[in-house]
Parts: structure tokens; C-alpha cells; sequence
């Protein structure tokens, strides 16, 4: 267990902590893999069981080559694994993949909370165990009991930071055609919004650190001002952010941003374990005082929700 031998920062103060996203190398490195709009998807669609390359071309309305081209990154990245069934080939999760469930049930948990779609099937989900429709509750391992952003601490970690922020993130938002989002599945498009651009969840990691004007978040990410401008702006146009509300030219998290926590969370302890030897930064829980361990629960048998514990 991670021992917190320093108060750090808590994230209830008025101030940021120092170079937040250098410390934050485990969402960094995190998005890295995930924060592509086409990887995402095809991720996801594996997760739901759509596991042959002409199922994945039809499902998400990528080109063959893009999709190809997708695959074979997130192999290379140790996502997902070729398998060759009764003579097909077939691309599954590897344990690497299947350990950002946490995450996805973040997404789902936020969405769902402030989305909610009739049609959406994966606000619909049954939970194996008790087999009834459940909604995922962001949960501490330590004490069970839930959490947000204001019921956790920063704090230094023993790893050392990175130097800068990986310099090869793409400026540009790529896009993603219509045709690629089903309209039982909705719940893609408001977190491609979130997810699939690496600057834009950045941009949302560093506001959990306490940076709220343009030049802090200028300098915590080492941005460009015209990709940070329209990264703020389309953020505020979404309802994550709000601007003016409590100072001038600050941008703070509305109530919806705030619950965007689990996920920033969930992608933190993920890049920890499978990219960092030591968390440059680390959470804590203030019921328990305990690093956070984050777990996904059944709000309706308060039972551990697992990889494919779950049917439509």
C-alpha cells in the first residue's frame, strides 16, 4: 500500500498544485492510448462483443484501412490481441484492455447521470449478480463508501514526474462520420467529446488540479493559445466548464465537469499500473484517510461490478 508521507494539496484549496500535469504522467501516458476518437471506438465495440474485423468496419463506419490501422496500434499498445476461432480472426481484449472497464463504467455513470437516453442500451445494463438494471457508483475500496471530487486529496507520490507532456498529440480534433454513431448508442458521442482528443481530457485533468485561467492552463500543458482557446470554448459550449461565475476570466467545473472525477480517476489509476513504476501523484480519501482505490458498485445490491459482470 502507497503511503502518504506528505499533505500535498487538497483539491477543496484555491490553489493548484505546481506543474500538475507533469505529475499527472499516468493520464498522460493513459491517453496515449485511448485518447483517439477512432481507438475509442473500436474499443468500445469490442467491449460489446464485436470481435471480427468486417463486424468492426460495419459497427463503427470507419474505412477498412483505418480500422486495420487502428488495430494494429492498439495490439502494438497491448490493448487488444488477435485470435484466430475456428479458422477467423478474431480481435479480443487483452488483460491491458480489459483493466479500462473501471473506466468505461466511469463514463457510464457520468453519462447516464446527466444524459440519460431511453434508447441508450448502455444505460440499460443488468447487473449479473442480482440481475436487475443498475446504474455504476463510483466507490472507494477502503471504506465502500462513494466518492467525488470534493472527498478526495491530492498528493505528491513517490515517482518522479515527466519532463513535459508528451509532444506528439495531435492539434486538430479528428472526426468521427455520423454513420459511425448508432442511435442505440449515444453515449458515444458525448464521450468522444470528452475522450477522444487528448488535449481536450487534458484540458479537464488540469481544471481537477485547481489551474482556471487561460494562462494556467497555458502553462500547466504547454498548449498552443489558438488549440487551448478552442479546447476552452467548446468545453463551456458543453456544460463542463463555466466561465465568469466566480472571477474574472476564470474557468472552474460546473456540476457536471465535476462529475467527470470517476473517469479522471479511473484513467489515473490505469496508466499507473500498466505505464509507471511509482504514481508521481496520488489520491486520498477523506472518510477513511486511505489512498484511494477506486471500485465500481451495483447501486442497486451495492455488489462489485467486474469486467462482463454485466447483460443487456
Amino acid at each position: 500500500m502507497i503511503q502518504i508521507t506528505t499533505p500535498g494539496r487538497p483539491v477543496s484549496t484555491e490553489l493548484p498544485l505546481d506543474n500538475p500535469l507533469l505529475h499527472a504522467r499516468a493520464i498522460s501516458r493513459a491517453l496515449g492510448v485511448v485518447g483517439d476518437r477512432s481507438s475509442l471506438l473500436l474499443t468500445y465495440w469490442v467491449f460489446l462483443g464485436r470481435f471480427r474485423f468486417t463486424e468492426l468496419v460495419k459497427c463503427t463506419g470507419l474505412s477498412k484501412s483505418l480500422v486495420s490501422n487502428r488495430l494494429k496500434r492498439l495490439a502494438e499498445q497491448g490493448v487488444i490481441e488477435r485470435r484466430d476461432v475456428n479458422g477467423a480472426n478474431e480481435f479480443h481484449l487483452t488483460d491491458m484492455g480489459k483493466d479500462l472497464y473501471d473506466v468505461a463504467l466511469a463514463i457510464i455513470y457520468w453519462d447516464k447521470r446527466w444524459h440519460f437516453t431511453e434508447g441508450c442500451l448502455t444505460h440499460h445494463l443488468k447487473h449479473a449478480a442480482c440481475g436487475k438494471e443498475f446504474s455504476p457508483v463510483p466507490s472507494c475500496a477502503q471504506c465502500e463508501a462513494p466518492y467525488d471530487a470534493r472527498a478526495c486529496d491530492w498528493h505528491y507520490g513517490p515517482g518522479a514526474p515527466d519532463s513535459a507532456l508528451a509532444s506528439d498529440m495531435p492539434s486538430r480534433r479528428s472526426r468521427i462520420a455520423p454513420s459511425a454513431l448508432d442511435a442505440k448508442h449515444p453515449i458515444m458521442d458525448r464521450s468522444l467529446e470528452i475522450l477522444g482528443d487528448r488535449w481536450t481530457a487534458l484540458t479537464i485533468a488540469a481544471a481537477f488540479y485547481r489551474v482556471r485561467t487561460f494562462g494556467g492552463f497555458q502553462q500547466a500543458l504547454g498548449i498552443a493559445t489558438n488549440i487551448l482557446s478552442s479546447r476552452l470554448s467548446r468545453l463551456t459550449e458543453l456544460g463542463i466548464f463555466s466561465r465568469n461565475e466566480h472571477g474574472r476570466g476564470e474557468y472552474r467545473l460546473t456540476e457536471e465537469g465535476l462529475s467527470l472525477f470517476p473517469v479522471i480517476v479511473t484513467l489515473m489509476r490505469w496508466g499507473d499500473r500498466w505505464f509507471c513504476d511509482e504514481p508521481a501523484l496520488v489520491l486520498s480519501h477523506r472518510s477513511c484517510n486511505q489512498p484511494l482505490v477506486s471500485m465500481m458498485v451495483c447501486d442497486q445490491c451495492g455488489g462489485r461490478v467486474g469486467f462482463g459482470d454485466f447483460y443487456f
